[in-house]
């Protein structure tokens, strides 16, 4: 197996939450020689330096710092989102009916509802614990195992499930964690063993159910990957690839790993926070330019937004504009939209499309069907908050939302060799 792929299957089946997603993305950065900063401290920073910070243990920028003068060369920067639909989990909506443990779940995002019925489900998330000398503490949990279902009615009691059935996030949406457990709390007496304190320590949390299943290679060449959080994780790997594989020079690179892009990115880790802006600023104050050079340095930028693509699906046809059809393995795609849902023109495009050819990778073009509406990015958002040139961009897939998602092995080695290319 290609050792990036190899990394990637690692990458997703450890980020089962975007709190997971937020450590897995830290650790890879701290072993290629990345120094975390406190977003409360002043930032010290030297030429050749490579540097993070990470907003509430999700969101996190990661940059490096270039010789040649800022206000000139700008920002070479990148960013994707790390959240991918869940169901989160509703703690005090844990009930007892008839012997039968369920809980109550809180959709996250806009899953593909009906691939998590009848499946095999895990829990993770995070955790507050009070400790015995009455601080508080965090801690991430991830309990691999299958714990949970959400089981179907039979078809014999839904006769219409076949013929479009909507199921009721309210009332169908219940995973079933127990049918003859002893404990009162089948839930806390899990968390509190897998953590090795007692229950009534667990002050709060914040979980979510998941597919344990792992990512793995499927084809007969082996050259597709199925896998839970490949939108957008697979993006992100691909930026860290990127920049981490790549040694400081003339330029200064930034990696953007934003959390909440799925409901809005109106969070203080989203998109249309503060983070980017913050962060940009107090790296030319660090390094001493004036307001002036600042905002020279923007216009100086660019930047690439990776989000996951539409790959031609052939038993939907019908969905696709045929002028531009992403082609899965066939390269990354260049996404663009008449509204600019996605921040890519023919001028923002074309130092890609150089860098594809600098990296001898082929790239497509993608655009939705003029009568369907299309997706959104964090490109836009993050390019009209700076006013920097952007180009959105991301490998073709399958199933895209779906509990179980499929995109090529190809793809994702090109993208990389791109965004290498970028960077250097």
């Amino acid at each position: 197996m290609n050792k990036c792929i190899e990394d990637l299957l690692s990458f997703l089946d450890n980020s089962p939450t975007s709190y997971h997603a937020g450590i897995q993305i830290r650790n890879r950065l701290e072993a290629a020689g990345f120094v975390a900063l406190d977003e409360k401290q002043a930032f010290t920073l030297k030429q050749g330096g490579k540097y993070y910070i990470s907003r509430f243990d999700t969101a996190v920028i990661a940059f490096t710092i270039g010789t040649e003068p800022l206000a000139q060369t700008g920002y070479s920067l990148a960013a994707s989102h790390i959240d991918s639909p869940l169901l989160k989990v509703k703690r005090q909506s844990l009930k007892i009916d008839k012997g039968i443990c369920k809980i109550g779940t809180e959709v996250y995002g806009g899953p593909i509802i009906s691939g998590w019925l009848d499946r095999e489900l895990s829990l993770a998330g995070r955790v507050i614990i009070k400790n015995s000398d009455g601080t508080y503490s965090p801690h991430l949990i991830d309990l691999k195992r299958p714990v949970a279902i959400i089981p179907n009615a039979a078809i014999h009691l839904n006769r219409e499930i076949n013929k479009g059935f909507e199921y009721n996030k309210q009332n169908h949406l219940q995973a079933i964690l127990a049918t003859d457990s002893m404990a009162s709390n089948p839930l806390l007496a899990a968390i509190a063993e897998e953590l090795q304190v007692s229950p009534e320590q667990i002050t709060d949390m914040d979980l979510f159910l998941y597919d344990p299943r792992p990512a793995e290679l499927i084809g007969l060449d082996r050259d597709m990957i199925a896998s839970g959080r490949l939108d957008n994780l697979a993006m992100t790997h691909a930026i860290l690839s990127g920049i981490t594989n790549v040694e400081p020079g003339k330029g200064t690179n930034v990696a953007v790993f934003y959390d909440h892009e799925e409901i809005g990115s109106r969070t203080p880790q989203g998109a249309m926070s503060s983070l980017l802006t913050e962060v940009l600023e107090r790296v030319s104050l660090a390094l001493e330019l004036s307001r002036e050079e600042h905002y020279m340095a923007l216009r100086n930028s660019y930047l690439i937004s990776a989000d996951m693509a539409h790959a031609y699906h052939p038993s939907y046809a019908e969905k696709y504009d045929h002028d531009y059809l992403a082609i899965m393995n066939k390269g990354p795609v260049i996404k663009l939209n008449a509204d600019f849902r996605y921040s890519s023109t023919a001028d923002t495009s074309l130092r890609f499309i150089q860098t594809c050819d600098q990296a001898g990778i082929k790239y497509q073009r993608f655009v939705v069907r003029a009568d369907m509406p299309c997706g959104s990015t964090v490109g836009p958002l993050v390019a009209a908050e700076l006013g920097v040139a952007a180009v959105d961009i991301g490998n073709p897939m399958w199933a895209m939302h779906s509990i179980r998602e499929t995109s090529g092995t190809q793809d994702h080695k090109a993208l990389i060799k791109v965004l290498q290319t970028y960077y250097s």
